[in-house]
């Protein structure tokens, strides 16, 4: 072994090797030897052998596209066929020309059909959930569980690379009971994790399918030189942020919005806060602007309040400052504003405004 790929190891051994015996098992499945994969990876044979035994997720990614490779299966024995080698690219560039993430993860569960009938993806959309749904169509046996987490990790993976966001879930639910090595769960679906569920899945915010595909080929041949670290790696940035952030400043009750409030609201540390807003081209005092704007638009539309009690509401600490900032956010000032909505609602309606 040299040293090149010995320091590759180095990280947090976080992987359960229950997922490293998944693997021993599709070789035996195919009459093969997994000793060559184990030493590429560094894997003792010995920690097979113990249940709490954990790898680092270079190792895992390293000894299963090996596998993947050595016995032209990407999907690891799981199926009453093999997935040849370059299966899951072929999904992932037929979602790639989708407009949006909604688009996308719908192709995916389509073309997933044509790879094999064993398994089943749905995705059902709600008002204000997205949840994808995995249903077995026969026993996966003492695989069912590398099986179903590592496809739910590929769409997820998948998901959040084509838009270039982490995406927050809801809840993650498998139907098996919580294995011994359970924490590990969370590190890989960031949320609620149920265990004894009737099917497999995991649900989030429907706002992301919405997000528009971020990737193109160039990219897309890039990501998959080095796919496997899209099913263990976690996105930081979420680019529903700035919705976020402009929805608890348009709410009244938040008030003098500091930048502590916002990003504790928002469950994120202040300094995560500024520094996703100027990746998407905002700041907290735009988007603070655009709220006091909004508002300020909407209560002389639709209120009898003074200039001076509007100011109030949306935060100024006088009528002046407040007149200046509504002039250079529509040109006119508020007085003025105000004054031509009254003129137009009394014009008849044949008259062109």
């Amino acid at each position: 072994m040299n040293s090149p790929l010995r320091t590759s190891f180095t990280g947090r051994a976080v992987t359960p090797i229950a997922f490293i015996r998944a693997i021993v098992l599709a070789y035996l499945r195919y009459g093969a030897n997994p000793a060559s994969a184990l030493a590429r990876a560094g894997i003792d044979p010995g920690l097979l052998k113990q249940p709490e035994a954990r790898i680092t997720a270079a190792q895992m990614e390293i000894i299963s596209g090996h596998a993947m490779q050595e016995l032209d299966d990407e999907a690891l024995g799981w199926f009453s066929r093999r997935l040849p080698w370059g299966s899951y690219g072929m999904l992932c560039r037929a979602s790639l020309g989708a407009p949006n993430l909604g688009v996308a993860l719908k192709r995916w569960c389509r073309h997933h059909r044509l790879l094999t009938d064993d398994i089943t993806l749905s995705l059902d959309v709600t008002k204000t959930a997205a949840t994808l749904t995995l249903t077995p169509h026969r026993p996966l046996g003492e695989m069912r569980e590398f099986c179903l987490v590592t496809l739910l990790r590929y769409v997820l993976g998948y998901a959040c690379w084509a838009i270039d966001s982490r995406i927050p879930l809801n809840e993650s639910r498998f139907p098996f009971p919580a294995p011994a090595h359970a924490d590990a769960y969370p590190l890989m679906f960031p949320g609620p994790v149920r265990f004894e569920a009737e099917l497999a899945g995991f649900s989030f915010d429907a706002r992301y399918l919405d997000l528009p595909l971020r990737r193109d080929e160039a990219a897309l041949r890039t990501m998959l030189q080095r796919a496997l670290p899209l099913t263990v790696l976690q996105y930081r940035r979420d680019r529903l942020l700035v919705e976020g952030v402009r929805r608890f400043l348009r709410d009244p009750a938040s008030g003098a919005a500091t930048a502590e409030r916002v990003a504790e609201h928002l469950h994120v540390s202040v300094r995560t806060l500024h520094r996703q807003l100027h990746e998407e081209g905002s700041s907290l005092q735009q988007i603070k602007d655009e709220a006091r704007r909004d508002r300020a638009i909407e209560l002389l539309n639709r209120s009898q309040r003074s200039i001076k009690q509007i100011s109030a509401l949306v935060g100024f600490g006088n009528e002046k400052s407040f007149s200046r900032a509504f002039r250079s956010w529509t040109g006119v000032p508020p007085q003025t504003f105000r004054a031509r909505k009254v003129d137009e609602s009394e014009l008849p309606a044949d008259v062109p405004v």
